[in-house]
């Protein structure tokens, strides 16, 4: 066992072609805003409205021609953003919808989520934590069920 314990994950740091290319999308997807530009703008520190870090998303630039890992190899698979309310759920998924990044969705119990990727094919996770109360036999284990958001939405909205 670790000598020491993990409160949350602080920010996130990805590798992209274009800085700006990826900024504007997780403005237009995330609503983050830049919180800084290093080195001509090849890297961009982003942070969400409500946060209290200095930044939760770092965009390193590589160029236009860095390959894509292909899906499946070592590597990070997604991340995982969490959202307060399953109102804020259903606006994202509006606004993945509109952007072409929304890939999927999935009801896994706990959480409702919604999948999408950006546009150099990084996947991410939006989600939203149903309260432990009503966990009920998902407490025990994992599943991944099809997501009715409209039904989510009366239940919890």
């Amino acid at each position: 066992m670790s000598g020491f314990s993990v409160s949350r994950l602080n920010h996130a740091v990805l590798y992209v072609r274009s800085a700006k290319a990826a900024a504007d999308f997780y403005a237009k997807a995330f609503g983050f805003v830049v919180a800084g530009e290093e080195f001509g703008g090849r890297a961009i520190f982003m942070r969400a409205a409500t946060t209290e870090n200095h930044h939760d998303l770092g965009l390193f630039e590589v160029g236009p021609e860095a390959p894509r890992a292909p899906r499946g190899s070592t590597g990070l698979y997604h991340l995982a953003w969490e959202v307060p309310s399953i109102r804020d759920l259903a606006a994202a998924a509006q606004t993945l919808g509109e952007l072409g990044a929304l890939t999927g969705s999935s009801d896994h119990g706990v959480s409702k989520s919604l999948y999408g990727a950006d546009p150099d094919g990084n996947e991410f996770e939006i989600m939203w934590s149903v309260p432990a109360s009503a966990w009920g036999e998902f407490a025990e284990h994992a599943a991944i069920l099809p997501l009715n958001l409209e039904a989510e939405l009366a239940r919890w909205g």
